[in-house]
């Protein structure tokens, strides 16, 4: 009995003993820079809209990135009483925070985000027409000498709502929607702006502005952390 224990014992003392092995998982971090395809479409198939946009974003932590965007609008606006074209830059600052928690090495976004917004552009106005309640005793005043309004401004905030999904190794497909409040404007002489570029059409003054994107981006990977 007593050498049936001390064989037990050498036994036990002779496996080795292995620690278990861990599967780390690297999350990629760096600077995605992308366009908005809508408008470079919009641009081919409206013969009234002309536009561009460059998009990015950088991440800083494990859901929080800063992003922005830079573009180019020249819309044309017709209606029965105006005709004007906008043309101008746009500029947004702010932030993302992704709600979609990945599986594994996935690397997709759920994210609502805000903006900043800050606009330069000009006002063309091509004709117009007076509305007059009473026309019955004195015809509509119309006019087709064209004025220029330059230098105009505007700033707003937005909120944001988007998904952005990698369909191939840093290749992402997004799109987004965006709800704006305008802060300030400087308007033309005698009429209202009715579009102003990077805030889209001002819905008569109530100084809401509505707005959507459907982008393509790529990212340029700087370095990884463990998930």
């Amino acid at each position: 009995m007593l050498l049936f224990s001390v064989s037990l014992n050498a036994q036990n003392d002779s496996i080795a003993i292995t620690s278990k092995d861990s599967i780390k998982i690297k999350e990629k971090y760096g600077l995605r820079v992308g366009g908005d395809l809508g408008k470079l479409v919009r641009s081919f198939v409206d013969d009234d809209y002309t536009g561009f946009e460059v998009s990015a974003d950088f991440r800083l932590k494990k859901r929080l990135y800063i992003a922005g965007e830079l573009g180019i609008e020249e819309k044309q606006t017709t209606t029965d009483y105006l005709d004007i074209t906008t043309s101008g830059s746009y500029i947004k600052a702010g932030i993302d925070y992704n709600l979609y928690q990945n599986w594994l090495d996935m690397d997709n976004m759920i994210y609502a985000g805000f903006r900043i917004g800050a606009s330069t552009f000009n006002q063309k106005l091509n004709s117009y027409t007076i509305y007059n309640t009473n026309p019955y005793w004195s015809p509509q005043f119309s006019s087709s000498d064209v004025q220029e309004f330059n230098g105009l401004t505007a700033f707003w905030g937005e909120l944001i709502l988007g998904l952005k999904t990698e369909l191939f190794n840093n290749l992402y497909l997004g799109l987004n929607v965006q709800l704006k409040f305008k802060a300030s404007e400087t308007e033309p002489n005698n009429f209202e702006n009715v579009y102003i570029p990077g805030y889209n059409k001002t819905y008569d003054s109530t100084g809401l502005g509505a707005g959507y994107s459907y982008s393509l981006s790529y990212r340029i990977p700087l370095y990884k952390k463990d998930k």
